[in-house]
């Protein structure tokens, strides 16, 4: 469609537009002003990613999150998704979906504020761990040497270190004379997992920090430790920097297929994320950051091989094949990361191609191979990874789940920040119409969208008050006020599609002006936990065991964090269980990183998982889609 005076500018296919993006800063800063030059017919979206600015976006620019939202200050052509996405004054005004509007004549684009930090779970549970870092130091105060004793400088050193026996690297030897003489040969050996990597004049011993990230895919976590105590001293979270690129792992990796530039694109993105991050928790916690001599990094597979460069490819195409399952121990400084120059970075090994290093450090951190009893873990996410033990087997998969706990593919979806409804409760009371819909709101402000825990909330409450049947399909019109009169003037639709009203920014606001549930929404929701369902039943199965025989579930990740675990169970994204029985674990990944840096034996456990665990591949099963189909219902 084509709005008065959009015409589509021919173009003879020469030379170069120009582009002048002003990106709104969320913080109240002064907007930032960009101008670039690109080839004509290339999309505001693909623009802007090419060139550092960040447009938000899941689907990674193909038309379908409804998410890359911008303002253009000359007309150009309406799409059907611009119509589905926009009221009529919104695209008089302008906005326009960035990922369809092509660049053929100079624009002026305006880009909202993108949320950089989301709400998300910085802790998780854990374990006591014995405090044996990688990381040592060892004070010592050196006799000068003389003609009578002209023992080499590492020789004299190493020989004061009586409980340890390093080996020196390069930088170390490099620093070493320098450093003893100007010191008046009093130091502080600096010592990695058996090597000497540094001489540091005085006595630095309380100087010991490691930071532990989180990668994931949506949300990075950074945690300071000071290793010397076994505590946190400053923690962090932001958007992943790839977010441009696509909201879940296929879309990143379809990126790097299509486009063989992307990889150190995404690459350059995730090392960007994690120094921010770094610097972030570093200034938090008065740290020098030259004191960081150690970081650990759990993420899934997909993620540590963006981060460390390795090409993508053969993990989203059958059959799913990782380039190791042991990433190899690097540089921070590979990765970008403006540490102690020697400082390392360690990766956690990998089960299978969907069940990476994050979810064997959450295994890590909730003991699943040391409790005897039967336990469900489930990390939600675009893809989620479901562990069960028995006590004695520890079995392993991944569900495809989509975007939609992260608010993709959402009509009026947004991540867990200011303005998401993270909370629904419903009341079919008819004399308190003021009280029909209760919402949580993230930072108590007016409601702008709706967030995975205030999706599923949505859903389970409409299913409990019964303007959803179990089918997932709201009820007929006519039947509503009878359900629940105080609640049937909220159902009712856009343009053809059903929604039901969560909130009106004023009581004569139109449909399409509120926050809405769809029933396109619903599906989603229904398609995202059928699959996650079903890979636990079948895990379960592969166990000989029973719904009921479960005794634990911990829901992982931020979005397990914030959930309800009634509306979990009421829709059936978790078996029916007491509602006691299931655990929100919270960061359990990040958890898992912090134990890798306290302890050396913890960190071999982690390890000692990739033996222990069996991964089960689901999607080979003849009788998955069968299942899948039966688990559909709420």
């Amino acid at each position: 469609m084509t709005s008065p005076g959009a015409e589509i500018v021919p173009h003879d296919g020469t030379g170069r537009v120009e582009l002048s993006f002003t990106v709104e800063d969320s913080g109240g800063a002064p907007p930032n002003q960009r101008s670039v030059r690109v080839p004509p017919g290339v999309t505001v979206f693909d623009s802007a990613s090419w060139n550092g600015i960040a447009i938000d976006s899941t689907c990674g620019g193909h038309g379908t999150c409804h998410k890359c939202k911008v303002r253009v200050d000359t007309s150009t052509p309406i799409s059907r998704h611009d119509v589905r996405t926009f009221t009529r004054d919104q695209i008089d005004a302008g906005w326009r979906l960035a990922c369809l509007v092509q660049a053929t004549r100079d624009l002026k684009v305006t880009v909202p504020p993108l949320t950089t930090r989301p709400k998300a779970a910085t802790v998780g549970v854990g374990r006591q761990v014995i405090l044996r870092p990688a990381v040592q130091k060892r004070y010592v105060e050196l006799e000068e040497p003389n003609l009578a004793d002209q023992r080499t400088d590492i020789d004299r050193l190493l020989g004061a270190i009586d409980d340890l026996a390093p080996r020196p690297d390069l930088h170390a030897l490099r620093r070493l004379p320098h450093v003893v003489r100007a010191a008046d040969w009093k130091v502080t050996a600096v010592i990695v997992d058996e090597v000497l990597v540094d001489v540091e004049p005085g006595d630095t011993t309380e100087q010991r920090y490691a930071i532990a990230f989180d990668l994931g895919t949506t949300t990075v976590v950074a945690t300071l430790l000071d290793v010397a105590l076994g505590t946190p001293v400053g923690v962090a979270s932001m958007l992943n920097k790839q977010q441009p690129y696509g909201g879940d792992v296929i879309t990143r990796i379809s990126a790097t297929m299509m486009d063989p530039a992307t990889l150190p694109r995404l690459q350059q993105a995730a090392a960007a994320t994690l120094s921010e991050l770094a610097q972030q928790v570093c200034r938090e916690g008065g740290v020098d950051p030259a004191h960081v001599y150690e970081v650990a990094i759990a993420g899934n597979a997909t993620m540590t091989a963006l981060v460390l460069g390795i090409d993508p490819e053969p993990l989203g195409v059958a059959p799913f094949v990782m380039s190791t399952a042991q990433p190899p121990t690097v540089l921070a400084t590979d990765l970008g990361l403006d540490l102690h120059p020697r400082a390392r970075a360690v990766f956690f090994p990998a089960l299978g191609a969907y069940v990476g290093g994050d979810i064997v450090a959450g295994m890590l951190a909730t003991g699943m191979d040391r409790d005897k009893r039967t336990r469900l873990f489930i990390d939600v996410g675009t893809n989620c990874e479901l562990v069960v033990s028995d006590g004695d087997r520890i079995l392993s998969t991944a569900a495809p789940a989509g975007p939609a706990f992260e608010g993709g593919a959402i009509k009026c979806g947004m991540r867990a920040a200011d303005g998401a409804i993270e909370v629904i409760k419903l009341d079919t009371t008819p004399d308190a119409p003021d009280r029909a819909v209760q919402l949580g709101v993230i930072g108590d402000v007016e409601p702008k969208g709706l967030c995975g825990s205030g999706l599923v909330d949505a859903v389970a409450e409409l299913v409990r008050v019964g303007l959803l049947d179990s089918s997932g399909r709201f009820i007929p019109d006519e039947q509503a006020p009878e359900v629940a009169p105080a609640l049937a003037d909220r159902l009712t639709r856009i343009g053809e599609e059903r929604v039901f009203v969560l909130h009106r920014p004023h009581p004569d606001a139109p449909a399409d002006e509120c926050v809405v549930l769809s029933q396109r929404d619903v599906r989603e929701l229904q398609f995202a936990k059928a699959a996650i369902s079903t890979g636990w039943t079948l895990l379960l199965e592969e166990l000989e065991l029973e719904h009921r025989d479960v005794q634990q579930v911990l829901m992982a990740g931020s979005f397990g964090s914030y959930i309800s675990p009634a509306s979990a169970v009421r829709i059936g994204l978790v078996p029916k269980l007491p509602v006691l029985r299931i655990v929100s674990a919270g960061n359990v990944a990040g958890e898992g990183a912090k134990m890798a840096l306290l302890s050396v034996r913890e960190r071999a456990g982690a390890a000692a998982l990739l033996q222990e665990v069996t991964y089960v591949e689901l999607s080979d099963r003849p009788d998955f889609n069968d299942r899948f189909v039966d688990q559909l219902s709420f």
